[in-house]
């Protein structure tokens, strides 16, 4: 059978099909990405009452995407935490536990001061190339800061499993991942602002330049006082959106 030979001209329209699908799926892709965002957004300075139901329609609607980024946004609340889901597959607004906030918080500063101070009793020493790769990475963060969007928890969250990771107890690091889970829901609260994102970079780079130098007894100093001063505003902001939360709650029954 006769085939017709595959012109440039058919090379340029390929070109162009494929072009265009990759388009459409970076595209699809942010769509999906600001959806997430907004909706956690919306969940986090307590838009909406404790067990809410959410509604995908409405909520597209809303933001102004199908009902895929937006059921694909929940899926992934879900995971954060900040989602619970009804038998039938729905969604419902999480309440957020601050009960046993600070005794977590006292967990994950007893793991990390531990990480960070093991090598005076030990004499092993941290890896050096890791917290210098670490320092090196946190500069170029300092440089582009990421938006107050809340997305800055896995950044931070990073950093503290790498400079646990450089100690050399791989347990430690576990354990502190396990603790960042339970705690993370409540976390999201203390970056949406651009100035808490600009403290907590410094006070990164300022431990990771004490642990170089190594001055461990400064390290676990800054490192006591960033996890504390976190602590602080984590817990003022989660109580406010709670408060809002019950605010909400109160006006939808009336």
């Amino acid at each position: 059978m006769y085939t017709e030979p595959h012109t440039a001209r058919d090379a340029v329209l390929d070109s162009t099909e494929s072009a265009g699908d990759i388009s459409t799926a970076a595209a699809a892709r942010l769509r999906r990405e600001q959806a997430y965002l907004e909706i956690r957004r919306l969940v986090l300075i307590g838009e909406f009452p404790f067990g809410y139901r959410l509604a995908e329609e409405a909520i597209a609607e809303q933001l102004g995407v199908s009902r895929t980024p937006v059921r694909e946004a929940f899926v992934r609340l879900h995971a954060d935490r900040l989602l619970n889901r009804y038998a039938d597959g729905g969604f419902f607004i999480a309440e957020p536990d601050l009960n046993d906030l600070r005794d977590l918080y006292e967990l994950r500063l007893t793991l990390e001061i531990r990480g960070v101070s093991r090598a005076l009793e030990t004499g092993v020493a941290h890896d050096r190339i890791a917290i210098t790769a670490l320092r090196d990475r946190w500069l170029v963060i300092k440089a582009t800061p990421p938006a107050a969007d809340g997305s800055f928890i896995e950044l931070d969250e990073s950093f503290h499993v790498a400079l646990s990771r450089a100690s050399g107890n791989l347990v430690l690091t576990e354990t502190l991942e396990s603790v960042n889970v339970r705690i993370r829901p409540v976390r999201m609260h203390d970056f949406f602002d651009a100035d808490r994102i600009a403290i907590s970079i410094d006070e990164h780079l300022e431990i990771l330049e004490a642990v170089l130098a190594d001055d461990l007894l400064l390290a676990a100093d800054l490192l006591a006082r960033h996890i504390g001063f976190s602590m602080q505003v984590v817990e003022e902001r989660a109580a406010r959106a709670m408060t809002q939360m019950m605010l909400n709650r109160s006006r939808r029954r009336q």
